[in-house]
């Protein structure tokens, strides 16, 4: 039978894992958002009523549009709003909030959407900024769906607003993704002022107009996959085992993070990304490796190969040392920046590279030049240091300076003021031992004494007490 103290360790061990369990789960970012939301930002101000062809914009705009959203019907966990401007004041009552959700979210709504754009006659302004603005609200809060404004326009702002920067700033804070601009019967100024707002197309005619909504709602609702080779010095896709981190180019923040696999045939496996966003991949090895701006094309599989070639730095330590646990700091040739504070009886791959190594003994030892070639170890260790034993107990003030080949001094280590008492271990080498008790009355009381010091050999130095 068990006994009440392996009840409780069972108890508190399935207590654990259960709470890490849940913790896993709760923070557990879902790799495909549940839900897509669309929002049809449609422009119906007073220039709509041009002529485009045989129709007016406004015909073509409402009869493709409806045809459009009627074809989505078919879609699971997408729902669809629509907000328009422009349609609600003249345009000589210049009203520069003359915007409004026509349409809220819902699921089945289309018909709604279809009904509601028959009778929208345009009237006014072109309001876009506060349109973007307003947009925000018209989304319900929910951290995993997918945000996504398709803005139809035939005009410029007309407002004095910065669509640009409001866009900018509603990205920042994933209020929606990337907008989708459709410039209609649009010229050079369309593509300069939105190509900041979103991803633009120009619809040049009708025909063009129809291809690039569908191309549009395609990309928002298509699967898109990457696949990250990483390849060694000889160029082959053999590197694996290292986290990848697809980082917002726009918010910097990270969106995904998946460690590298390979399966049994070699081949890195195909990750799901949200195509909405602009991507930087972090690969992090150390130092990082990054590609910016990763040329994603959306509803395809997407392939990007990447040069790793790694090395691996062994810091041997055999047995227990003196100074305890000892680390080196690690940098990146004529670089001044730490890449790694990395432990003596470690391994750590690096990037094949030539390297600057600080190892925390006393004193420190400086390795310049320490080369990581591609697929070898570089095993590194220090001498076994010996120890200084100062026996006398004193009070003063003395300092440990090592002794160069031409005899200049150089300080390495304070004495405690407090008790001089001490048992230090020390690399091998020649030292310089200063010290002046508290209690002497003058300079000339110093104590200068020179000592050697040898591996796993310890040497006693008495102070002078006058």
């Amino acid at each position: 039978m068990f006994s009440l103290r392996k009840i409780l360790l069972v108890g508190l061990f399935c207590t654990c894992i259960g709470n890490i369990t849940g913790q896993a789960q709760t923070n557990a970012r879902p790799e495909l958002p549940k839900k897509t939301r669309i929002l049809f930002l449609l422009d119906m101000s007073g220039s709509m009523l041009a002529k485009w062809e045989n129709r007016t914009r406004t015909e073509v705009a409402k009869n493709l549009l409806s045809k459009l959203v009627d074809s989505l019907q078919q879609y699971q966990n997408l729902e669809l709003g629509l907000r328009v401007y422009g349609h609600l004041y003249a345009r000589e009552s210049n009203n520069c909030q003359d915007s409004k959700l026509e349409v809220p979210f819902a699921e089945g709504n289309e018909k709604q959407i279809i009904t509601k754009l028959k009778g929208i006659i345009p009237k006014g302004n072109t309001p876009i900024t506060y349109s973007l603005t307003q947009a925000a609200n018209d989304f319900p809060t929910d951290k995993y769906a997918r945000n996504v404004i398709i803005m139809i326009t035939d005009g410029l702002e007309s407002c004095g607003g910065d669509p640009c920067a409001a866009s900018l700033a509603l990205q920042k804070k994933r209020i929606f993704l990337r907008p989708f601009v459709i410039g209609i019967g649009a010229d050079n100024q369309f593509e300069t002022q939105f190509s900041c707002v979103g991803q633009y197309f120009n619809a040049a005619d009708i025909n063009a107009f129809n291809s690039i909504l569908k191309q549009v709602v395609d990309i928002a609702l298509s699967n898109t996959t990457v696949a990250v080779e990483l390849k060694d010095d000889k160029g082959r896709p053999v590197e694996t085992n290292v986290n990848l981190t697809l980082v917002n180019s726009l918010t910097n923040e990270p969106e995904y993070n998946y460690v590298h696999y390979l399966n049994q045939n070699g081949q890195p496996d195909n990750l799901n990304i949200d195509a909405l966003m602009d991507y930087d991949l972090v690969i992090n090895t150390v130092p990082p490796t990054a590609l910016s701006r990763l040329d994603i094309k959306p509803g395809k599989h997407n392939v990007f190969s990447v040069q790793i070639p790694q090395g691996t730095l062994y810091l041997r330590q055999d047995g227990p040392s003196p100074y305890g646990q000892v680390q080196a700091l690690v940098r990146k040739k004529n670089d001044s920046n730490l890449l790694l504070a990395q432990p003596f009886g470690s391994r750590q791959k690096y990037i094949a590279s030539t390297y600057d190594i600080e190892i925390l003994t006393l004193p420190r030892i400086y390795l310049d030049d320490v080369t990581i070639k591609a697929g070898m170890v570089n095993t590194i260790t220090y001498p076994t240091p010996g120890i200084l034993s100062l026996p006398t107990e004193l009070q003063g003030f003395g300092s440990l300076y090592t002794l160069g080949t031409h005899g200049q001094q150089t300080w390495i280590y304070n004495l405690p003021e407090e008790n001089s008492k001490i048992n230090l271990p020390l690399q091998p080498g020649r030292y310089r031992l200063v010290y002046r008790s508290k209690f002497a009355n003058g300079s000339k009381f110093t104590d200068v004494q020179d000592f050697t010091i040898r591996s796993a050999v310890t040497t006693t130095v008495k102070l002078f007490t006058k």
